[in-house]
């Protein structure tokens, strides 16, 4: 037998997620809002493959990926698992990271939405590859409400006119909005970030730049999800708490 300190990653998985999963309604609760409206993304970067096929097998099926080639690797990999096939069909990818122009073919067929679009240019390359692949490609476009030069994102004074740019493309649904706060353990930062990108997505929503589809809040991490559930996160993109 293992003892406590011993005891392998791989058996705390379902553990971390369930708690979690009370963190999240416990802070839906709080904030008055209803716990169908947030959505846990389990973040896979940092795991192992058995340890992504014991989070699909505690009930889990909305994944995210930050690099197209780790998408496809572990995709393919879990599409290989007998024990698995009556599960993968609700399974779906989300790419949450930086997404390259001559990476949108490998990732159209598999990524169920992608929350990284922060041009026009990437923007009309997924829209023609979609339009070939006959089909309508669903987006968040992603916004620097934290105003950090190092980060990918849409400035917040040019977000109103990109998403009205978005929503004339035929072959792309713009879902909604993402953001990441800075790193750092001032809750005051991180809520500020957040409480901007709402009142962003409101403004959007508000104005009818867009269509009713336009239902989709992403933001908040491990280290942040509680504060971004409080400020209108519809979407929450969560790694290191369950894997590490």
């Amino acid at each position: 037998m293992f003892s406590a300190m011993n005891k392998p990653l791989m058996s705390n998985i379902s553990e971390r997620l369930e708690s979690i999963q009370e963190t999240i309604k416990k802070t839906c609760d709080q904030a008055g809002r209803n716990h169908d409206e947030v959505k846990l993304i389990v973040v896979t970067k940092s795991a192992s493959y058995a340890a992504v096929k014991e989070v699909i097998d505690s009930g889990h099926t909305n994944l995210g990926e930050n690099h197209v080639q780790q998408l496809k690797k572990v995709d393919a990999l879990l599409r290989q698992e007998p024990t698995l096939q009556e599960i993968l069909p609700s399974l779906q990818w989300h790419l949450i990271g930086h997404l390259q122009r001559n990476k949108v073919k490998q990732v159209l067929p598999l990524a169920s939405l992608i929350h990284s679009v922060d041009t026009l240019r990437l923007a009309e390359e997924i829209n023609d590859c979609a339009a070939k692949l006959k089909r309508k490609v669903r987006i968040l476009l992603q916004v620097n409400t934290s105003n950090e030069p190092q980060k990918y994102g849409v400035p917040v004074g040019a977000a109103t006119h990109l998403a009205e740019q978005l929503e004339t493309l035929p072959h792309i649904e713009l879902k909604g909005l993402m953001t990441m706060a800075p790193l750092t353990r001032n809750k005051d930062i991180v809520r500020t970030c957040f409480a901007r990108a709402k009142e962003l997505f409101d403004e959007v929503a508000g104005e009818r730049l867009v269509g009713p589809q336009f239902t989709e809040l992403s933001m908040g991490m491990s280290s942040d999800y509680e504060i971004a559930i409080q400020e209108g996160a519809t979407l929450l993109r969560i790694g290191s708490a369950i894997f590490t």
